[in-house]
Formats: C-alpha cells, sequence, structure tokens
C-alpha cells in the first residue's frame, strides 16, 4: 500500500509538472520583426508583455518589409507590432477584407516627415512656412559651404525616394535658385550633420522624420515648417514627375504640384487565424498604444543609455511608463512588473 501511495504521489508530481511545461508553452506566438529600431523597440515591449505576463513562447523573425509581410499573408508568422499602414494598402487590404489578416488598431499616433528649422532660428527669423525660406536674407542663414551662392537643405539619401520627393518639392516652392538639395550620404551622416549644427549652434534647415531616437534628445529642438496640406491628387501628380526623375534623371523634371508628406499613423497586424485561437493576446494588442514622442525618448534610450540593448530598452519603458498596464488585466500586469 504505501508503494501504491508513493507511486500515485510520483506520478502526481510528473503530471503536475508535465501540465505546468504544457501551460508554460501552450501560447506560442511568432512575431514578425523589421530592420529599424522604431518596429524593434515595439517587438520587443510586446514581446516581453506576452512571454512574462501571457506565459507565452516568443518567437521573432526579422527582416525586411515585403519578406515579413509576406510571411504575415501566408500565415507563416503571426502578429507585427509596426506597421506602416499607407505604404502597403495594395498588399494588405485584399488580406484585410478576406479575413486573413486582422487590423490591431494604432501603435503610434503618427509619424512624421518633412522640412524642420532649428528652434533658435525659426523664433529669430520668424521661419515657420516652407515660403519663408524664400524671404530676402533667409538663404544666406543655411550658406551652403560646397556652393556658398545657394542655402543647403540638407535631405535624405539620394538613393531614398524622398530625395527625390524633395527634390521636385524644393522646385515647385520656388527654392530651387535659392537651395541646393544636399545629400548627407547615410543616415547616420544625415543623423550627424543634425546633432552637429546644434553641437556648433549653426542655424538648420532639413528633412528629417519620426519616430526616431534623434527627436528624442532633449537638445534636438526643431521646428517643422508648414507647407500645403496634404492632398492625393496634388501627391499623386507629383509623384508621376518623381518617377520620371527617377528613371530619366533631374532633366526629366516639369513643373506639378508639391504639398506636405502625408502624416501616418502606424498600426499593428495579427492573422485572422491567430485572433481566433488567443483573443487574450489580440485584446491586450488592440489596447497596445505608444505615442510618439514617448517612442522618440525610447529609441534615444535605446541608443544613448542601453548600449543597443533592445531588451534593456523594452525594461526601461515598462519600469519608468505606467500606461502599459491599462493594456492588460491586473494579473498579467503583476506578472510582468515581476519579471523586471
Amino acid at each position: 500500500m504505501k508503494f501504491i501511495k508513493k507511486s500515485f504521489l510520483v506520478l502526481s508530481l510528473l503530471s503536475f509538472f508535465s501540465l505546468s511545461s504544457f501551460s508554460a508553452n501552450a501560447c506560442t506566438v511568432k512575431v514578425g520583426d523589421f530592420d529599424w529600431d522604431s518596429a524593434n523597440i515595439h517587438t520587443a515591449i510586446g514581446s516581453f508583455i506576452m512571454e512574462h505576463g501571457y506565459d507565452c513562447n516568443v518567437e521573432v523573425t526579422k527582416g525586411s518589409t515585403n519578406p515579413i509581410l509576406a510571411a504575415l499573408i501566408d500565415n507563416q508568422l503571426d502578429i507585427i507590432f509596426e506597421h506602416w499602414t499607407d505604404n502597403n494598402v495594395a498588399l494588405i487590404d485584399p488580406e484585410l477584407a478576406s479575413g486573413n489578416l486582422v487590423d490591431l488598431g494604432i501603435n503610434t499616433p503618427a509619424s512624421e516627415q518633412a522640412f524642420f528649422v532649428d528652434r533658435a532660428t525659426s523664433e529669430k527669423y520668424g521661419i515657420t512656412d516652407v515660403m519663408d525660406l524664400k524671404k530676402p536674407g533667409i538663404w544666406e542663414l543655411f550658406k551652403d559651404p560646397e556652393d556658398p551662392s545657394k542655402g543647403r537643405i540638407t535631405s535624405c539619401i539620394s538613393g531614398w525616394t524622398c530625395y527625390t520627393i524633395n527634390q521636385v518639392k524644393i522646385n515647385e516652392y520656388g527654392l530651387g535658385d535659392l537651395y541646393t538639395n544636399f545629400d548627407p550620404g547615410s543616415g547616420g551622416a544625415l543623423d550627424a550633420a543634425i546633432a552637429g549644427a546644434f553641437a556648433k549652434g549653426q542655424p538648420l534647415v532639413s528633412y528629417y522624420w519620426t519616430p526616431t531616437s534623434l527627436m528624442g534628445k532633449p537638445e534636438i529642438d526643431m521646428v517643422r515648417l508648414t507647407e500645403p496640406g496634404y492632398d492625393k491628387g496634388c501627391w499623386d501628380d507629383m509623384m508621376v514627375v518623381v518617377n520620371k526623375i527617377k528613371a530619366d534623371g533631374l532633366e526629366a523634371y516639369t513643373p506639378s504640384c508639391a504639398c506636405e508628406y502625408k502624416d501616418m499613423a502606424l498600426t499593428k497586424l495579427a492573422t485572422g487565424k491567430f485572433a481566433a485561437a488567443h483573443p487574450e493576446i489580440i485584446e491586450f494588442a488592440n489596447a497596445y498604444t505608444i505615442s510618439t514622442a514617448d517612442v522618440n525618448a525610447m529609441l534615444a534610450y535605446y541608443v544613448d543609455v542601453s548600449g543597443g540593448d533592445m531588451e534593456a530598452t523594452a525594461m526601461h519603458y515598462l519600469e519608468t511608463y505606467s500606461d502599459w498596464e491599462s493594456w492588460v488585466s491586473a494579473d498579467v500586469a503583476a506578472k510582468v512588473k515581476s519579471a523586471l
């Protein structure tokens, strides 16, 4: 009888550990991640919460936009925490309509692309609109050291479409005779040019975007210049010229139209299959949203403080901010906190 009781006890313990092991791995989430920092931060925060709050086994696959979206559409991945919606309408909308993919709402309320001027120069000379760059003597504040007869607008990289868009904008706004569209050579060089101007107290007019680590630095204080409001018809006309220039060179430019970049709300996506099987994860992911300013701050922390450690950055966010507690139940929040 003692043997039977001991055997029963052993079997009970084995069953307990087996069930515990099964429970800990019952939720497996395959997360798609991209090759830029803001997406990596959202993936790291979401993964930490799913792993420690929902006891999920999280597998992250990182890649460029098209392969990751293709894998999501094929249901090889389950969820992504950052999606630049307006860049992929033709690809994603049919998948949403069919139910193969599910829109999980906004993760960052607004991304920006625009021309910016350092605040000190903006306030001293009243430069708040792109047309203010045409005022007498203003171009001389931003004199191009390689072509002192013009001012310099520091642009994006010539291999990026935004470089050509900015060139068309400069022409359409009547700035072509006053400013060069300067290619800094790389994203790092663009950041360095902006940071260097602030360090030296030099006037700066530059293209830039958010969310980025640079915009999260307190010493980088820039004013977005107002442009004609985004208009799809105008934008489409401009893009015809942009594509001609990309194909045939700057001599292919013809007058068209120009307006501001469209500010995009960044979103999240999951497969319909995963959403049906894991409603508790989907409820959390639907609630997940972080302001652009906070994303900028986390990116700055990642670059300047964490030493490039994305998990440490995610933990810093969860330790420093409390907004995330509203995304989950109290018991899930408690488990996440204990893991910190």
